[in-house]
């Protein structure tokens, strides 16, 4: 089945008109900005597009009748990233319906020579590169593809869409296909079979949750009203899209199962407090789900404010509490006497059972094991459920690009947002200390991130031994509790200079006034993490800075140093897609589908094997009206 789309590469020779036509064509709205995926913007002999499947806009320059230069960018017309193609697919406001493998799940083809790569009508080949082929017409650049048996082919950039980068589960290279036989489609065959059981597995529970229907949450009260009124900030554009959307599917009768990612600080918390409201304030009780203590205590304290004018309660649940308090406030919960419970993986636990649950809030659903998972999939029916995430899992990511799961995207930076300044060095104690005499001279506080609680109190104190009057403190998971909470409430309170800690504060903690973060032996670390811990700076309008520190290049591995390139190349607004995408390509798919899925993904490579899945899920919804 074919569908539309409008390739866009560099020399390509066609006008800005015609590109404008091709763009309404495929639904796009033409205005003064692009505020928004579908929209494009004409600005002179430049054009604006954001496409449907990208997380930022790009830019379109040309010379004279030839397309010259295509790049994503920022807020601030900052450059991003440059691309040598994008395939601009149409954009649909209802249903992304369209039943074919053809199709593709990204917006550019970002291979190079020697990648491997998947032809959705040929198979597995191995990319050689680009070749200038004479046609009937003109000289063109091919894209030149090794079969089996050193056979050739060659893909006109017209039809880029037939190829993605082949991505396994591994180490473990595939085997090149053999052209002029049945082996790709009998491959194709195969694998389609356990796509669609899987397909089929996941739609169950859809279906399951459709049948037995949610709740039906009236309009706003004006209580509801009230409690966002409160908010100090206004909202971005996405985040009132965001929890509209939230809104919308609360009040109708079918159960929410929504995914809302957006970069570190651009304001999930407050469109899931609001949802939160929404439901305790319809005596339902509310479960927010957190992976770290830390966090929980967060979340705890933000709600009690939020919530200190209304008759709701809420409680927190982690080893924060004692044992006698944990007691009291699951027999409160078991009662419906607490509205709203903070907790981690305790909140998960035999012992706990709800009054009458009904909103089930998951922040960073990624940081919880397999055992937590299945638990949190039995808890889910009857029930509407909003997962936060600043850096999706490539499972995550790819069920919502699939359409098995909703998805909500804050794109907007708060205003006056700066990106995080991050830099890559060697380990100095120099560039430590003036990192840290920079942040104190401008009244701010400091991260320090080292990943071993062995040694930390060593590194702290010669750290400290350089620069005798700062005032430091220590957090890590085998402190008590209560010394924990205890150091994390100086920090909040200012009397704490530099915190020395695990990364036991990479999920969620907000200290405004923390605006630099220095992480040692950062090659240690993957790219989800790095992200998350540069984000816990950069929530003021001050210029942050995110210093990771790594030992000699010669005692780190290949990969390590890709990801340290990679975190400084990626420190733009919104970096949070790209370097999920990009963790990806590097450590392979992994275990993300589950194990009966792993040799069909190997098989075909992840992106064609998300393309037959979401054909599946197209054809099944379609089938069943669902």
């Amino acid at each position: 089945m074919m569908f539309n789309s409008l390739k866009i590469y560099k020399h390509k020779a066609i006008s800005m008109e015609a590109v404008c036509q091709g763009l309404s064509k495929l639904n796009y709205s033409g205005g003064q900005g692009v505020d928004e995926p579908g929209d494009f913007a004409q600005k002179g002999d430049t054009l604006e597009i954001f496409p449907v499947n990208f997380s930022l806009p790009v830019r379109v320059e040309w010379d004279f009748d030839q397309i010259s230069k295509i790049y994503s960018f920022d807020k601030n017309f900052t450059k991003i990233l440059e691309y040598d193609l994008l395939i601009i697919v149409a954009y649909f406001k209802k249903v992304h319906h369209y039943l074919s493998e053809d199709y593709p799940l990204e917006g550019s083809l970002r291979i190079k020579a020697g990648d491997y790569i998947v032809h959705t009508h040929y198979g597995i080949g191995k990319f050689l590169g680009t070749k200038k082929v004479k046609t009937e017409e003109k000289q063109e650049y091919f894209f030149q593809i090794k079969y089996a048996d050193d056979d050739l082919i060659y893909v006109s950039k017209e039809n880029a869409h037939l190829i993605q980068k082949y991505i396994n589960l591994g180490i473990k290279k595939p085997a090149l296909t053999k052209l002029g036989t049945k082996q790709w489609e009998k491959t194709k065959e195969k694998v389609q079979k356990g796509v669609r059981e899987y397909a089929l597995s996941i739609l169950k529970i859809e279906a399951q949750r459709k049948l037995i229907g949610g709740i039906k949450y009236p309009k706003d009260s004006k209580w509801q009203k009230k409690f966002q009124q409160q908010f100090r900030y206004q909202l971005t554009p996405d985040q009132k899209k965001a929890s509209d959307n939230v809104k919308k599917q609360m009040q109708s009768s079918q159960c929410m199962d929504r995914l809302l990612c957006g970069g570190v600080g651009y304001g999930k918390t407050e469109v899931a407090m609001r949802a939160a409201f929404r439901a305790a304030a319809s005596s339902r009780q509310v479960a927010f789900l957190v992976p770290t203590t830390i966090l929980a205590y967060q979340h705890y304290l933000n709600l009690q404010r939020r919530m200190k004018d209304f008759p709701l309660s809420v409680e927190m649940l982690s080893r924060f509490r004692s044992r006698l308090e944990q007691k009291n406030i699951i027999k409160r919960i078991k009662e419906g006497k607490v509205d709203i419970v903070v907790g981690t993986h305790r909140l998960l636990s035999d012992d706990i059972n709800f009054k009458e649950l009904g909103l089930l809030i998951i922040d960073e659903e990624q940081r919880f094991g397999v055992e937590h998972k299945e638990k949190i999939k039995s808890r889910r029916v009857g029930i509407d459920v909003l997962s936060l995430t600043a850096t999706p899992i490539p499972r995550t990511l790819y069920m919502s690009m699939v359409g098995i799961k909703d998805i909500s995207l804050i794109q907007t930076p708060p205003k006056e947002r700066l990106s995080i300044k991050t830099k890559v060095y060697p380990f100095s104690i120099k560039v430590i200390k003036k990192a840290i005499q920079r942040e104190l001279g401008r009244k701010g506080q400091i991260f320090f991130i080292h990943n071993r609680i062995k040694d930390i109190s060593k590194i702290a104190k010669k750290v400290q031994s350089n620069l005798p009057d700062i005032k430091i403190g220590l957090a890590h998971g085998r402190l008590p509790a209560s010394e924990i909470e205890e150091v994390m409430l100086k920090f909040v309170d200012g009397e704490i200079d530099v915190l020395f800690s695990t990364a036991i504060v990479e999920s969620g903690i907000d200290i405004p006034n923390a605006n630099t973060i220095i992480i040692n032996n950062a090659n240690n670390f993957g790219l989800a993490d790095l992200h998350q811990l540069r984000g816990r700076v950069g929530r003021r309008k001050l210029q942050a800075y995110a210093l990771c520190l790594r030992p000699s290049l010669d005692k780190i591995k290949s990969e390590s140093r890709k990801r340290l390139e990679l975190i400084e190349e990626f420190s733009h607004l919104g970096a949070g897609f790209e370097l999920a995408r990009r963790d990806l390509e590097l450590r392979g798919a992994g275990n993300i589908l589950g194990k009966q899925q792993h040799g069909f993904v190997w098989m075909v490579g992840f992106d064609f094997y998300c393309r037959l899945l979401k054909k599946e899920v197209d054809y099944l919804k379609e089938a069943f009206k669902m």
